[in-house]
């Protein structure tokens, strides 16, 4: 959706990715500024996946700039003046909403398009203090949104206040650390950085740490170079400059600079290197050029490259300066090979091309991308336009007046924070885990690619990401996707699997609308809950929240990797998603091991998370196939009581040589650090992918859920079925349709698991003892129990556990099952 703003001397654009869409609104002091707001859009298309709304962006250009007439002030008013002059515009040319939702349209428009009220804007590049004007424009015009119009104002969350951007993407700074065995609030981080301590995403980063060790930085005006810096003091000092209103590094007191470093204007013609700088930057120059210096500070060999935000200053070795599209910076340019701090954090936008961080990230560099690790700032406004929008209902009824209405949104802040923090605390590992098992996904990225661009939502070569020829040699050489491949595949899944749910009944499903009572704060909740049904973006927040919720979880192929397989709509899956993460209690185990993330060694980690993920797929499986479309709450009620019940006597249902190898292997997580209780549940995890079955029984039968589970184990070891569930899942699926054969195969085992237990439960009778219910039911089916147990036989003789011999056992143990 675009509008397009036309005045002699100024011009702008506003465009969107769909109808409900949020970006800022920049100054753009370039001719092409519609090439820049429309790449800019682009981007903010993938940075909202984790908000409601689509991305937007907009921007205005002053034809007639008042350069050097009057100094920065005249220029400052006509920004502003042209600002209000655009807003107007876009106001002039967008429908309204009356108090009972009544659509009016603007006055003197002949109205072409459908209904389209929702237009929101927010600060950017040269328009930071204008949220409250543009809001007071809205205000004026009984814009509906109020001062919900521009997130940021005077009564909304200021984000340099709350640092929200910069501790946003520490989240992702701390998750690439914790892989290289650090904590970077505890351990010393050797730190590069671009910007100043005046500026809100570089000021508020180098303030999360105070073990950081800051040796060198740049921004428009200065140089700081220290090398050997005293982490306690240099914190202090840095938190006063931040403190100090319009700071710069030339405000650094001297005194505290170590050896050999200082301050330096980028006006020089040449800067002397100490030895302690040559030491520090890794390099053998006497003198440089600031340009050249500040080359030499993105190359430094460091722990940490914090980006505050100027300049797109890194490329692919592969990328000329123009592919940059940042003539600015084409100076201090470097390429991403010549990078060699391990981490890079990107608080700022566009720091480096996208081909720049996957050239980075294939050398060994831990990188995500700018929409992923800066991604909290439009949380955060997404949050407080939604809240705006709630508590604005309630202003309007009489049940909140406007100074309540600030207070409650103050009251909230922390609230807020904790939560978009946890979002990227999410998107940061479930980025971090995809990666270790990248290699093994091939198929599955190729597929979801496939479908986005079927969806008209993907271009590869416009993202970065690998054509399918590519991906088959990835394939063939086991190379998956690296890290900023993976964050745009995760960004684009969400954005499909939003759109795709809003297009089903999904949003308005009672279970699902209940999750905005945990979107918004509790004592919102609390006095306006009434109101949450009322949201204008009620079922654009639903279909956001789930579709975040699965991919943060899951990964972004778990739904479509279902859906494909399966032929299921993505709806159907997010709803066995759903009770199967109620049914295991994994919200609760996911929690517990987050919380032990800081004091366990990387891999003991990932290894917990990884067994409540594949718990959680499994079970999802289960009721996908077998309840497609049951009621989700009763399938919830019965499942969760009876789930907890087989995991308390799970170590009493087993043969003794189970229960002292997961002895042993809770004995091992016990020695790398996991709590005992923890390990012992990891440990048993596995055993519980047969719950769904036990539990379907146990309904079935009216048994007790575990007499009918030792019945269902007690099979499984008299006709070797762990043996088989292992062999078929050993299978080699190199191929799509030969991973869908495998699962195929084992979900046959364990249907016919569930019937043999079944039916040996129903001709023993009721309260039967289940040993004895087994040996009856065996005893009666001699011949084709013998006819399965010699395949099995012969299969582990000669060693053949192929396709072929585990078909023909699972066809006899099929038969057996009649």
């Amino acid at each position: 959706f675009e509008i397009y703003v036309y005045a002699a001397d100024m011009e702008g654009i506003h465009l969107r990715g769909g109808r409900i869409a949020r970006g800022g609104i920049r100054w753009s002091d370039r001719m092409d500024y519609r090439t820049e707001v429309f790449g800019l859009m682009r981007a903010q298309m993938t940075k909202n996946a984790v908000i409601v709304p689509a991305g937007a962006k907009g921007g205005f250009f002053l034809k007639n700039r008042p350069d050097g007439v009057g100094g920065d002030s005249v220029l400052r008013d006509e920004v502003k003046r042209q600002y209000i002059r655009y807003i107007e515009a876009l106001l002039d040319v967008t429908d309204d909403l009356d108090d009972d939702g009544t659509v009016v349209p603007p006055s003197e428009v002949r109205v072409h398009d459908e209904v389209d009220s929702y237009l929101v804007v927010a600060a950017d590049k040269g328009t930071a203090a204008f949220s409250d004007t543009a809001n007071e424009i809205a205000l004026r015009r009984g814009f509906w949104l109020g001062d919900a119009f521009a997130s940021g104002g005077s009564a909304g969350y200021d984000h340099k206040g709350l640092g929200i951007t910069a501790r946003g993407a520490w989240e992702s700074v701390k998750r690439h650390f914790r892989q290289l065995g650090m904590d970077p609030e505890q351990d010393v981080v050797r730190t590069v950085g671009i910007g100043d301590m005046s500026g809100d995403v570089f000021g508020n980063g180098m303030l999360l740490s105070r073990t950081l060790q800051l040796v060198a930085a740049y921004d428009h005006r200065h140089v700081f170079l220290d090398p050997d810096p005293d982490p306690a003091r240099s914190y202090e000092e840095r938190r006063r400059l931040f403190e100090l209103t319009g700071s710069s590094w030339d405000d650094y007191d001297r005194a505290i600079i170590s050896e050999g470093g200082g301050v330096f204007s980028r006006n020089a013609k040449r800067i002397p290197i100490t030895p302690q700088v040559r030491a520090a930057l890794g390099i053998e120059d006497e003198m440089l050029a600031p340009a050249d210096l500040i080359r030499a500070i993105l190359r430094a060999p460091v722990d940490l490259l914090w980006n505050g935000g100027i300049g797109t200053v890194v490329k692919a070795s592969t990328e000329s300066d123009s592919d940059a599209r940042d003539r600015a910076s084409d100076a201090i340019r470097v390429n991403a090979n010549e990078l060699r701090a391990r981490v890079v954090g990107e608080g700022g936008n566009l720091g480096l091309t996208h081909w720049a961080r996957i050239e980075y990230a294939r050398g060994g560099g831990l990188v995500n991308a700018d929409f992923i690790d800066n991604s909290a700032g439009v949380d955060t406004s997404d949050h407080e336009v939604n809240l705006k929008i709630l508590l604005d209902l309630a202003v309007r009824r009489g049940e909140l007046d406007g100074e309540g209405r600030d207070a409650l949104l103050a009251e909230v802040t922390e609230d807020v924070v904790g939560h978009v923090l946890y979002d990227s605390f999410l998107q940061a590992q479930i980025l971090a885990q995809e990666v270790r098992s990248s290699a093994m996904r091939v198929f599955a990225y190729e597929d979801l690619m496939a479908m986005l661009e079927e969806a008209g939502i993907l271009r590869r070569a416009d993202e970065a990401l690998p054509p399918s020829d590519d991906m088959a040699e990835r394939r063939r050489s086991g190379q998956g996707l690296v890290r900023p491949e993976l964050a745009v595949l995760l960004a684009y899944a969400k954005r499909l699997l939003t759109s795709e749910l809003l297009e089903s009944g999904l949003p308005d499903d009672p279970v699902f609308a209940r999750d905005l009572r945990t979107y918004f704060p509790h004592p919102v909740v609390t006095r306006f809950g009434h109101l949450i049904p009322e949201h204008p973006l009620r079922r654009e927040l639903v279909a956001t929240i789930a579709a975040n919720d699965v991919v943060d979880a899951l990964g972004p192929t778990f739904v479509s990797g279902l859906a494909g397989e399966m032929g299921a709509e993505p709806a159907e899956v997010i709803r066995a998603y759903r009770i199967a993460r109620e049914v295991t209690g994994a919200t609760a185990r996911w929690l517990e091991i987050e919380g032990h993330v800081t004091t366990l060694e990387h891999d003991v980690a990932w290894r917990l998370l990884d067994g409540v993920d594949e718990l959680v797929a499994g079970v999802a499986r289960w009721y996908l196939l077998h309840a497609p479309n049951a009621d989700i709450d009763a399938m919830i009620e019965v499942g969760a009581e009876a789930f907890v019940t087989l995991a308390d006597a799970m170590t009493d249902l087993r043969s003794d040589e189970w229960r002292a190898e997961h002895e042993a292997l809770a004995a091992e997580m016990v020695e790398a650090g996991v709590p005992e209780d923890l390990a012992d549940r990891h440990a048993n995890q596995r055993a519980l992918l047969h719950a769904p079955d036990i539990i379907a029984v146990a309904q079935a039968t009216g048994d007790d859920v575990v007499a009918v589970a030792q019945t269902f184990f007690t099979l499984g070891e008299r006709l070797g079925l762990e043996w088989l569930e292992q062999e078929v899942l050993a299978l080699p699926a190199a191929t799509r349709v030969q991973r869908w054969a495998q699962q195929a195969l084992l979900d046959d085992v364990l249907d016919a698991r569930r019937v043999l237990s079944q039916k040996a439960l129903e001709e023993a009778g009721s309260g039967a003892d289940p040993d004895a219910a087994v040996e009856t039911f065996l005893a009666e089916r001699e011949a084709p129990r013998r006819r399965l147990l010699t395949v099995a036989r012969a299969l582990r003789a000669e060693n053949d556990g192929g396709l072929a011999g585990l078909t023909l056992a699972v066809r006899h143990l099929r038969g057996l099952a009649g």
